[in-house]
């Protein structure tokens, strides 16, 4: 569980710096230049995401079960999981109506990611691997609702064609992420 931990630590505390010192980030960049910036971020990124994965699978080997989700849990998951990756597609495609609506589709769909998991699993890992995320993408989301008003920040409209493209592209990146490659690269398959 250590290393879960210290990945978290890691991969969240690098991607909330602009959630808690925007000012140090933008000094920061300034000082050693953009791309040495993105470099470091990307690669501290990189070894917490590791990290993760890692620490997350040791746990797994050896799991302490702190509740037993009822199996319709699963189900509820399965949709939450849909919405989020019709909301992560919102994020590049532009022009979409989910994007103009709710300006950060990612976060919000790191949110109800975070959220099927934790409803479909009970084990003191999954726990922290989701709690974590979910906590962290409310911070984030408000922080990023605070800095647009700041800024005063405008997102153009949508159009029905780029919203219903965002859907079909979001759900079928779930469908094939659902069917096969859960399975694959996570070892567990969600729908059997």
């Amino acid at each position: 569980m250590a290393y879960l931990i210290l990945g978290l630590v890691v991969f969240l505390g690098t991607h909330s710096i602009r959630i808690f010192t925007e000012n140090w980030r933008t000094r920061t960049r300034a000082r050693i230049g953009e791309g040495a910036y993105k470099g470091l971020y990307s690669v501290v990124s990189l070894l917490g995401f590791v990290a993760i994965v890692w620490g997350f699978g040791v746990a797994r080997e050896t799991p302490a079960m702190l509740w037993t989700p009822p199996v319709a849990m699963r189900h509820v998951a399965g949709l939450l999981t849909l919405l989020a990756f019709v909301l992560l597609a919102a994020a590049y495609i532009p022009r979409n109506g989910i994007k103009a609506r709710f300006h950060h589709p990612m976060v919000l769909g790191v949110k109800v990611w975070a959220l099927a998991h934790l409803l479909a699993n009970g084990s003191a890992a999954h726990v922290l691997l989701f709690g974590s995320f979910l906590a962290w993408g409310v911070a984030d989301f408000i922080a990023a609702r605070r800095r647009d008003r700041a800024l005063g920040t405008v997102y153009p409209a949508g159009t029905a064609s780029a919203t219903a493209i965002t859907v079909a592209a979001g759900a079928g990146a779930w469908l094939v992420f659902a069917m096969w490659l859960h399975g694959l690269w996570i070892g567990v398959r969600p729908f059997g």
